[in-house]
């Protein structure tokens, strides 16, 4: 029997799983973004938002708030929005690690570059040497092919 080293030894039915189960879970988490709303007022209650996926979804004002001076009124709209998006934001990182779980969060990557680094240069590893496996085996075919 021919050695094939590490390639012989991948799980296709396995992998398969994997990948089906990836995409579940992207499925899945598009679901629940779908659902996400931050949400935030003022300390006056004067101004309230909702924020979603595609950005500012509701402005409400209160009556009392058009006693402020513009600049008040842009600058309470302004750190109000602030707040929605930030809302939201936590939601999004509390649904990805309900998702993916603690470990496979996608979003722990993004606030963490030096692991998403790491992850990176591993399948890079990977990669190389499923890659130095199969070369080596093609190599040792084609040595027997020109022998024979």
């Amino acid at each position: 029997m021919t050695d094939f080293g590490d390639f012989a030894n991948i799980d296709i039915e396995q992998l398969m799983r994997r990948g089906d189960q990836q995409i579940e879970q992207m499925q899945q988490f598009e679901r629940v973004m779908s659902d996400l709303v931050g949400r935030a007022q003022d300390e006056d209650r004067l101004v309230t938002v909702e924020y979603a996926g595609a950005g500012l979804r509701e402005l409400e004002l209160h009556p009392k708030a058009m006693r402020l001076s513009s600049g008040e009124l842009a600058e309470k709209i302004k750190e109000t929005i602030r707040a929605a998006a930030e809302d939201m934001q936590r939601q999004v990182e509390e649904a990805s690690e309900e998702v993916f779980g603690k470990e496979n969060d996608p979003m722990k990557l993004l606030k963490d570059p030096d692991a998403a680094m790491d992850r990176v240069r591993e399948a890079e590893g990977l990669y190389n040497r499923t890659f130095d496996d199969v070369m080596t085996e093609l190599g040792r075919i084609r040595n027997r092919l020109e022998g024979a």
